[in-house]
């Protein structure tokens, strides 16, 4: 009898901590995003491209894997850099650390979102919007301001920023 209410309170202990453990591995840090911005592409193009900064106000390291938007297949984490005097692009699969308090910039000839399997072409002017995923857990809406096809820079100064938990 006595092994049966030691299991049983055992079990129970187990139960109940069981919430709590999966709360504490769920809750996303708090991301600041500011500067979404992408580039228009030809009508027929596979890819595109986003970029943005992210700022981690929360008090855990997380990093950004990646995305959604109903205009392209998946988002992925890239990275572009000179290797040898060769610029390269590769996917990031283990995604971008955002250190609390660290602003990560996602630009033109660095880190970026790649729009694969666009289901159509990206027009100077209109405005997409984009789920970002985070490996803690965390997903953070967001939307990108189209600019021209060669637009190396975000939108004017004063664009808004938009917080996300």
């Amino acid at each position: 009898m006595r092994l049966a209410s030691l299991l049983t309170a055992a079990t129970l202990a187990l139960l109940a901590s069981a919430p709590l453990a999966q709360a504490q591995q769920s809750a996303p840090a708090t991301m600041e995003v500011a500067e979404a911005w992408s580039r228009a592409t030809p009508a027929a193009a596979p890819v595109g491209v986003g970029y943005l900064a992210l700022t981690n106000r929360g008090a855990q390291t997380d990093r950004l894997i990646g995305g959604s938007t109903e205009i392209a297949a998946r988002i992925e984490v890239h990275e572009m850099r000179m290797d040898n005097g060769v610029m390269k692009m590769r996917e990031l699969p283990g995604g971008l650390e955002v250190k609390p308090g660290a602003t990560l910039e996602l630009k033109p000839g660095g880190y970026h979102l790649m729009l694969v399997g666009l289901k159509r072409g990206l027009k100077e002017g209109e405005r997409f919007k984009a789920q970002l995923d985070f490996a803690g857990g965390g997903k953070a809406e967001v939307e990108f301001v189209v600019q021209g096809l060669g637009a190396s820079t975000p939108p004017a100064a004063g664009a808004k920023h938009q917080h996300h938990h």
